[in-house]
């Protein structure tokens, strides 16, 4: 995936990039979380962030009378720090949900030209971009790339390493010539 992936100079900022969707802002990548998206999992009923606890979380354990879908307590094996964590819905804060390939990066290197219904798609990914973790690593992330931040498990470097890859692979982003030096000395240590 390395040699098949477009490589850039640096990150751009072409400016305009808002998450935020109460009135009058740009809401670019589209409501948080929203069920109506062309991604894996769209259209079934339940929201982005309860299709991932249910995916990535054992001992799942669902509010009765959701269909299974309001997700209330389970175990995430986090993939960035390698340790158990549980979730319980009172305290659903203290796992969050991830985009592997951040949005204001995507945003940055390409996404600001596609179309909502594509960066949609691409925000709500289950299958592609999102991974529930820890918040203070999803915090420590923040929109940060491969070249300025990687799994505080070392051993879960090559996991994200082609994580990060399957998901510009798959939506046609580019990495940095940082990202790329960066995910080579990864791969180098890759079984």
């Amino acid at each position: 995936m390395l040699d098949s992936v477009r490589v850039v100079p640096a990150r751009a900022h072409p400016g305009g990039y808002d998450r935020d969707c109460s009135a009058g802002r740009g809401c670019v990548f589209g409501p948080s979380w929203t069920d109506d998206s062309d991604a894996p999992s769209g259209h079934d009923g339940c929201d982005t962030r309860n299709n991932v606890l249910a995916a990535q979380l054992t001992e799942v354990s669902f509010r009765p009378g959701t269909r299974d879908c309001v997700v209330v307590s389970g175990v995430l094996h986090d993939p960035y720090t390698g340790r158990p964590a549980t979730f319980a819905k009172a305290d659903a804060g203290d796992i969050q949900i991830d985009h592997v390939y951040p949005l204001a990066a995507a945003w940055d290197l390409g996404a600001s030209r596609w179309t909502v219904r594509r960066r949609v798609e691409f925000a709500n990914d289950v299958e592609t971009n999102l991974l529930a973790t820890d918040a203070a690593t999803n915090r420590a992330k923040g929109d940060s790339t491969p070249a300025g931040w990687l799994p505080p498990e070392r051993a879960n470097h090559c996991f994200y390493a082609a994580k990060y890859l399957t998901v510009a692979v798959r939506y046609d982003l580019p990495v940095t010539v940082a990202d790329k030096t960066a995910l080579d000395a990864i791969a180098r240590s890759c079984p």
